[in-house]
């Protein structure tokens, strides 16, 4: 028997029959064995979205040929990927550091089965937490005035190193449109979230003399409209008047840990497919 590889197809299309016995038939003449079939019919962009997961005994070449020969049948927008290649991720952030620590400990202990392969911040704080994991660390300071050339450069590392997605881990800048367009659909961010909302400075503080019961998380892709792009994970934690303002604080730093972490598994793995404004997702 041939050895097999296991690969993630991820697809979408116009919704119409067919779809599935299709793909099912084009892996099944391969030999391939299908692990895990995932799909959902959006009523609303009358749009199709399917993941597979397969072992195959075949190329992957020779299943990157047979899915470009089907796809304009059905005017499929194929993916795949092999599983044994792990993502590659460069963080970005600024001065807080928990998110950068989470990411930076699950990886190192396989719970998030990616390669995170530089750190970028516009501070040099997070310089020694990084460098103990073994990771590069590039410290890009950023004004106004220098802003184009700091994302020039963020744009040269991310060629640099190959990287397959961007995060921001707590990064607290507001990314350029042009930046947002060429990184489209591989940057995520997250950010803590209220009801009602905070912005700008101490959003906690703001929180808690307000009196709120719900505080959160959003992790989302990022685009032009600022903290409006497409949701892939959300979560909520309940508090009460005996929570401090810094009570509120702590407790959002581990909402926003975990959420990101989520996205990130979520995204590496291929869960997340894009639907306009917002995600289709199939958590294991």
């Amino acid at each position: 028997m041939s050895p097999t590889a296991e690969f993630v197809l991820t697809l979408s299309c116009p919704d119409r029959p067919g779809v599935v016995a299709a793909v099912s038939g084009l892996l099944a003449g391969h030999g391939c064995n299908i692990l895990e079939s995932q799909q959902f019919g959006d009523p609303v962009s009358q749009r199709f979205f399917m993941r597979v997961q397969f072992a195959s005994p075949v190329p992957e070449a020779e299943l990157r040929t047979a899915l470009a020969a089907l796809a304009p049948e059905f005017g499929m927008e194929p993916k795949l990927r092999d599983t044994a290649v792990k993502p590659r991720v460069l963080v970005m952030v600024s001065r807080f550091g928990h998110c950068l620590n989470d990411l930076l400990y699950r990886t190192r202990s396989g719970l998030l089965d990616i390669e995170i392969v530089a750190v970028v911040s516009n501070h040099p704080d997070m310089r020694p937490l990084t460098q103990s994991y073994g990771i590069d660390y590039h410290h890009l300071p950023v004004t106004a005035e220098t802003k184009a050339r700091q994302e020039a450069e963020v744009l040269a590392l991310v060629d640099h190193y190959r990287a397959d997605l961007v995060v921001l881990a707590r990064y607290m800048q507001v990314l350029s449109e042009d930046l947002c367009v060429k990184l489209a659909g591989n940057v995520i961010n997250i950010h803590h979230s209220f009801l009602p909302s905070f912005k700008g400075a101490k959003p906690y503080h703001q929180a808690h003399s307000r009196g709120v019961k719900l505080i959160g998380a959003t992790a989302h892709y990022v685009t032009a409209d600022l903290d409006e792009g497409p949701i892939i994970e959300q979560e909520v934690a309940r508090v009460n008047h005996t929570h401090s303002a810094d009570d509120l604080a702590a407790i959002g730093r581990d909402v926003e840990c975990q959420v990101l972490a989520r996205a990130v598994r979520w995204h590496s793995e291929q869960r997340v497919l894009l639907d306009g404004h917002k995600t289709i997702v199939f958590p294991r």
